[in-house]
C-alpha cells in the first residue's frame, strides 16, 4: 500500500459545508459532496474567499463525525485561510500524525479510487486507529489528490 506518515500543523479552512453519510453519497438523488463541489468552482469560490492564504490548494475537509465511517460527518470545500473568511463556514484542521494516500488522474475518479485505498487500508490494518477528528483531502493539481487520514 503506497502511502506516508506526516505530522501536520493545525491550519484553518473556510467555506462551503454539508453534513451526509457515506451511504448518503452512493446515490444521485441523496450525494451531497458533489453538488457543493460544484457549487464551489461554479461561484469561483476557490478565488473569491477572503483572507485566502496564497499557496493555498483546494481542500476537503472532513469532520463532526457522529461515530465512524458509517456515522454522519460534516465535508467542506474550501482554501485555507489566514483568519476566518466573512460568509463562509470555518474550521481548525487538527495538528498531528496523518497518513497521506495520494492519487492522480481525472477527478472524482481520482479522489474516490484514493479514499478506496484508505478504507482497504484501515480494513487490513485494524490496529491502525483512526481519530475520526479532521480528515482532509489537498488538490495539489487539477489531477492529482493527498488525502490526509488523522491516526492517533
Amino acid at each position: 500500500m503506497d502511502f506516508k506518515q506526516l505530522e501536520i500543523s493545525p491550519f484553518r479552512v473556510s467555506g462551503l459545508r454539508v453534513r451526509t453519510l457515506n451511504s448518503a453519497e452512493q446515490q444521485a438523488t441523496t450525494a451531497r459532496i458533489g453538488p457543493m463541489w460544484q457549487r464551489f468552482f461554479v461561484d469561483g469560490l476557490f478565488d473569491k474567499i477572503a483572507n485566502k492564504k496564497p499557496d493555498s490548494p483546494a481542500y476537503g475537509v472532513y469532520s463532526s463525525y457522529e461515530s465512524d465511517a458509517s456515522g454522519a460527518f460534516d465535508v467542506m470545500a474550501g482554501v485555507a485561510v489566514s483568519e476566518a473568511a466573512p460568509g463562509y463556514e470555518t474550521i481548525e484542521v487538527q495538528g498531528g500524525q496523518y497518513l497521506v494516500f495520494e492519487a492522480k488522474g481525472a477527478m472524482p475518479g481520482g479522489v474516490i479510487e484514493a479514499w478506496g485505498r484508505v478504507w482497504a487500508y484501515f480494513e487490513a490494518n485494524p490496529q491502525v486507529k483512526r481519530r475520526f477528528a479532521t480528515d482532509f483531502e489537498a488538490y495539489t493539481g487539477p489531477e492529482s489528490v493527498a488525502v490526509h487520514i488523522g491516526i492517533f
